[in-house]
């Protein structure tokens, strides 16, 4: 086998791991429950009580991170979307390593790296939720390409979406 047929297959192998586990902790019995009026809890920490330590540790509105929780989620701590993302705010799985994240399923670590990523990218686009979002979505490079929301039907709806339930 030559060098990069070799290389090819360890990457298709490590991918092949990659969503095996995601399968396989999204089927595993979660530790988590409904608490009381609904809401999802670990142990006693709702999901409100970390997006507002969130909110206060990165200066991003508490509003704003519900409203990306809803639209990536649906405030599904075990969702993992068709390429890859994670957890309520949808990781990919290199970003939340890049965060420091060790359990993109656990509510707290997915929140806190979420919400800093979410504030990495607010300051990149100097306070323009709208780019902000945006780079969320679909990358800060497609943004700085397109000069704004890129044209992807996706990610229009997406920044619509989630500033239509921040403003709401």
């Amino acid at each position: 086998m030559n060098y990069w047929s070799d290389l090819f297959s360890r990457f298709a192998l490590l991918r092949l791991f990659e969503s095996l586990f995601a399968l396989l902790s999204r089927s595993s019995i979660s530790c988590e429950r409904l608490g009381s009026g609904g809401v999802e809890k670990k142990g006693e920490q709702s999901f409100s009580e970390i997006i507002k330590r969130a909110s206060e540790k990165y200066y991003v509105d508490e509003r704003l991170i519900s409203a990306v929780i809803k639209h990536e989620s649906s405030f599904n701590p075990r969702a993992v979307s068709p390429c890859g993302a994670q957890g309520l705010m949808q990781l990919m799985p290199a970003t939340a390593r890049a965060l420091g994240v060790t359990d993109p399923f656990d509510a707290e670590q997915n929140i806190m790296a979420g919400t800093r990523y979410l504030r990495q990218k607010i300051d990149e686009f100097d306070g323009n939720l709208q780019l902000a979002l945006a780079a969320y979505n679909a990358g800060s490079g497609a943004v700085r390409r397109y000069g704004g929301i890129p044209p992807y039907p996706e990610t229009q709806t997406y920044v619509r979406r989630v500033m239509k339930s921040y403003l709401a």
